[in-house]
């Protein structure tokens, strides 16, 4: 039988007799139950130390249920809050459902609908991993393989690449180094009319000019030093599919007019070649560039950036999306237990509110990257903090107070807390940028870009 940690559920209810009350009943049924009287001591709880549910009033003297868990929610939006009201004040709770709470219970409590309940509470998180599992939290004729979210900024991309994505329209997929842009690339692709064509990538950041160009549009035998054959390019071999351009911020002004003549005119010539080819594919583009910005500065093609907006996608940063944080945890960790051949039953409540917290820098590919550590590093059944890189537990280390206690929000936002993390790492590598990019799981431009961002250039 599967290991479990034990549950704590923090009650909150001024009325004294209520509270120990309903820790009495809650500890019968074999849950742990902590107490607090009042909204802000509630929430200062919930800053201190993770629980894994929470059973609340609304009517409280100091701070009311209502400010309570809009705070919480702010805080850790992975708890399951459970409202507690008067009949009269149904409006407030289904209000407070708006906002974020689990569910509602009317006073006088039905004590069998409490356990209900708060049995469904304790379930959600993994409801919500299985929905953000791929396809998990999707229509049936979506294809969304290796995507994992159902905050809403995620549903709203789902929705547009649904609609998108049986279109013939050239897209063009924005979004931070590390979010997931050649997944939303393949998603268009896998659930367009061209699914059972090719799926060509191309990473126009990885190579020189010279060596791209031979690598989109092909080369005749002897076009260069070591162009011993003819060989198709990866637009002839898209063709009937969907080719991928991955950073394509990254190319030159020549490339640029090289790639507007082929979306202009669906045709092309191999390098050193006279032949004109006609060629069929729907083109993706993506970067991490503000492209519009980079227009404007005289370093993108007007004509070319037009040509690839058709349809912008944005996909957004994982500090934006921080409610898919235990869905992504708990994945990564399945996936790489399996691979790694290691018993995983789960990440302890302490390291899921670090996860959570933490401003991921490197976004998605920096967290998985953590979780993939912390499985092989592992000592027990349970991913604790202990396991997670050093740049993830020194950045929670700088929270703690005078008192010791932890404080998982970020110093004053979360760019406040990107900078903090960007700023050690470079010191730790001793201004290394390519060392300090590496440890944070992004390119090096991106590193330059966000140094420039926050004044440590």
């Amino acid at each position: 039988m599967e290991k479990k940690l034990p549950v704590t559920i923090l009650v909150v209810d001024d009325d004294n007799t209520h509270r120990i009350m309903l820790k009495s009943m809650l500890k019968e049924w074999g849950w742990q139950v902590a107490e607090a009287d009042d909204g802000s001591t509630a929430v200062a709880a919930v800053q201190a130390q993770p629980y894994d549910a929470i059973l609340m009033d609304v009517r409280m003297a100091r701070m009311d249920g209502m400010e309570a868990l809009k705070r919480i929610h702010a805080h850790n939006p992975a708890i399951p809050v459970i409202i507690m009201t008067a009949y009269s004040s149904v409006d407030a709770a289904v209000e407070a459902i708006k906002i974020g709470a689990h569910d509602y219970l009317t006073k006088p409590l039905d004590f069998e609908r409490l356990k209900l309940t708060m049995g469904h509470a304790l379930e959600h998180r993994q409801v919500e991993e299985h929905k953000a599992r791929p396809g998990g939290g999707l229509e049936k004729s979506i294809d969304a393989s290796g995507i994992i979210g159902d905050s809403p900024p995620m549903r709203e991309l789902m929705e547009l690449i649904a609609y998108v994505a049986p279109t013939e329209a050239t897209v063009l997929i924005s979004g931070e180094s590390g979010t997931g842009k050649e997944l939303i690339a393949a998603a268009l692709h896998h659930n367009s009319t061209r699914k059972n064509g090719p799926f060509v990538k191309v990473n126009c950041a990885a190579l020189v000019e010279n060596l791209l160009e031979s690598e989109l549009f092909g080369h005749e035998k002897g076009a260069f030093t070591g162009a011993d054959r003819r060989r198709e390019g990866k637009f002839v071999q898209a063709s009937g599919g969907t080719l991928f351009l991955d950073e394509i911020g990254e190319t030159s002004p020549a490339m640029q007019a090289k790639l507007l003549r082929v979306l202009q005119e669906h045709e092309l010539q191999r390098v050193g070649g006279q032949e004109t080819i006609s060629v069929d594919v729907r083109l993706l583009a993506a970067s991490n560039r503000d492209l519009d910005a980079e227009v404007k500065n005289g370093n993108f093609r007007e004509d070319l950036y037009y040509r690839l907006n058709v349809v912008s996608l944005h996909v957004p940063a994982l500090r934006e999306r921080r409610e898919d944080i235990p869905a992504l945890g708990e994945y990564f960790l399945r996936k790489f237990a399996e691979k790694n051949k290691r018993q995983a039953a789960g990440i302890t409540p302490r390291c899921m509110d670090l996860l959570i917290h933490y401003p991921w820098p490197g976004n998605v590919r920096e967290l998985e990257n953590a979780v993939e550590r912390g499985v092989i590093l592992m000592r027990g059944e349970y991913l604790d903090e202990e396991s997670l890189p050093i740049s993830v537990r020194r950045w929670a280390a700088q929270g703690e107070t005078a008192e010791g206690q932890k404080e998982h929000a970020p110093p004053a936002s979360l760019e406040e807390a990107e900078r903090m993390v960007i700023a050690r790492t470079l010191t730790e590598a001793g201004g290394n940028k390519s060392e300090a990019a590496r440890r944070l799981n992004i390119t090096r431009k991106t590193l330059l870009s966000k140094m420039q961002k926050y004044g440590l250039a």
